[in-house]
């Protein structure tokens, strides 16, 4: 069976030919690179569909690009993608494909997986989640006193929420009537404190859960039964849960009628699911019409990805320079920064697809890894994080390569105020390239009417290294085609990554372990008696339990 090529990407002739190439390289500074070659800004740029990607202001010169792209070659990425786009069960530990493309397929396509083409199954799936919008959105989907549906609530945690909140709130310029909500975590505040803001008469359930089994979810779900049914009845549960997931027996068993049971695939994972059924919430808050705009956005990036050459494919550079840094200069943090601040829960989602699926120390042969895997994502929206940690990034010890998303036009039109946010999108990439010599200081403080000594002893504080790598991504307008195609690239991303690190990204056992302890303490803590752990966890249960 076809899986994935293996290779070790440090005993690679082309990693210990960036090696060499960093050593040379790692103290030329970018303010230098663009006195040297005016022509800069074209030469590291990528102009597609909507998107700009201008790349030239990191540490990299025609020489390390070069170089990056013989890795990929040599840890066998191009052989990697023909098995990710055909159905090959890449994800080896669990036996799956991995075909969430398939997901924002037109039905035209056929992606075959075991035998049959899923894009056909994907397809009367989307017919289904269409009907159903349509009617709730209608109003023609009446709850138990007859009253239209006026509010949705999305039950489930990790990707069953991350993906449809962030793309919910990013779109929310687009929403409908429907109020949309989202309920995650376990904590019974959490659910209590959302609960009271809903009328039952009016509500609607979707609770997702491929296995119908996750902890969180069903906790917070049937919390929601119980309070619904205490105005209502168990026979009213059908008009206001609908669910999301691959357990029928389950699902009916908790109330929900098997018509609206919206069905999910093994070869979908978790993090990668919000272009299936989990993004039900999504299609009834924006529209199925807008919700296939969103599909058709990621299948263009899908389609860029998989047929253009690697120097011009966005996801392949970018996820070869979040390498380069990660692991040749020793970077462990990447910033993601939107200057939209509808886009604000965007570096979050990013976290669970980046850091849950590349965060591993175990290589595709089941070997201890010796190199870097994974980085750490943070971020938040533009301008607010300028006034927050920025100061980090500008003069701090740390180098954080930082990548800007800024879009071309608002959706409002409020020309003044966008002029504003975009004067500072590109300021900080210039700042944080340029930075500030002491020379440079000290001829703006001479109107000051200091010292010398004055000036001296403040000139230090108020100088910028600069030499700080960014990434600028300018899209013309925030709509859910674009979206769909930013977050289709930052996907694809991550696969590039897994692939050069060697490791399989499909699976998530990491979060594993603490599930497991957590149903052991629970028992422990109903029975009052924890036993067995360690004296600092033993201490904290006895002092929880008093």
């Amino acid at each position: 069976m076809k899986t994935l090529p293996s290779q070790n990407p440090t005993q690679t002739t082309a990693w210990k030919a960036l090696q060499a190439h960093y050593n040379q390289t790692k103290d030329q500074h970018l303010k230098d690179l663009f006195k040297e070659d005016a022509t800069r800004g074209d030469a590291f740029k990528i102009q597609w569909e909507n998107f700009y990607v201008d790349y030239s202001k990191n540490r990299i010169n025609a020489k390390t690009i070069e170089l990056l792209l013989d890795l990929a070659e040599e840890v066998g990425l191009t052989e990697a993608i023909k098995n990710y786009f055909g159905g090959e069960a890449i994800n080896v530990t669990e036996n799956r494909a991995v075909q969430h493309m398939a997901l924002r397929a037109p039905a035209s396509q056929q992606t075959i997986v075991d035998g049959v083409n899923i894009v056909a199954e994907v397809d009367e799936v989307k017919q289904k989640i269409k009907g159903f919008c349509e009617k709730v959105i209608s109003g023609a989907h009446k709850g138990y006193t007859g009253k239209a549906i006026t509010d949705i609530v999305n039950i489930g945690i990790g990707g069953s929420d991350l993906g449809p909140v962030m793309i919910v709130e990013s779109l929310e310029y687009y929403k409908n009537h429907l109020k949309t909500h989202f309920i995650s975590n376990v904590d019974g505040d959490h659910i209590h404190q959302n609960l009271k803001k809903f009328d039952p008469e009016t509500t609607l359930f979707v609770v997702v859960s491929k296995t119908f089994s996750t902890q969180e979810t069903l906790s917070n779900a049937t919390t929601a039964r119980t309070w619904f049914i205490e105005k209502a009845s168990a026979a009213d549960v059908s008009k206001h849960f609908v669910a999301v997931s691959s357990n029928i027996k389950n699902v009916t068993e908790f109330g929900i009628a098997e018509e609206n049971i919206f069905p999910l695939w093994d070869w979908v994972g978790g993090r990668f699911s919000l272009w299936s059924a989990v993004g039900l919430s999504v299609a009834l808050s924006i529209g199925f019409d807008q919700f296939e705009e969103l599909l058709a956005g990621a299948h263009e990036m899908d389609t860029h990805f998989q047929q253009e050459s690697f120097d011009k494919n966005i996801p392949v550079l970018l996820a070869l320079l979040s390498v380069w840094y990660n692991n040749f200069y020793g970077v462990e943090t990447e910033a993601i920064i939107p200057y939209s601040q509808y886009l604000h829960r965007l570096p979050a989602y990013l976290q669970q697809g980046i850091m849950e699926s590349n965060g591993k120390g175990v290589d595709r042969n089941g070997d201890k890894i010796d190199y870097q895997t994974g980085t750490i994502i943070w971020g938040e929206a533009g301008t607010n994080s300028q006034h927050a940690f920025f100061q980090l990034i500008h003069q701090g010890t740390k180098i954080i390569p930082t990548e800007f998303i800024g879009f071309k036009k608002s959706l409002f039109g409020d020309q003044d105020h966008h002029d504003k946010l975009m004067a500072n999108f590109f300021a900080q990439t210039e700042a944080l390239m340029n930075g500030k010599t002491k020379n440079e200081v000290l001829s703006e403080l001479a109107t000051k009417n200091l010292s010398q000594t004055a000036l001296d002893a403040l000139a230090p504080f108020k100088e910028f290294p600069g030499n700080r790598p960014t990434t600028t991504l300018l899209i013309d307008k925030l709509t859910p085609k674009a979206l769909g195609s930013l977050v289709a690239m930052y996907e694809h991303r991550i696969f590039v990554q897994g692939i050069v690190w060697n490791i399989f990204s499909y699976d998530q056992w990491g979060v594993e372990l603490g599930k497991q302890l957590a149903s052991q303490i629970l028992n422990e803590i109903k029975d009052n008696s924890p036993e067995g752990h360690d004296s600092s966890t033993s201490n904290l249960l006895k002092a929880y339990l008093k």
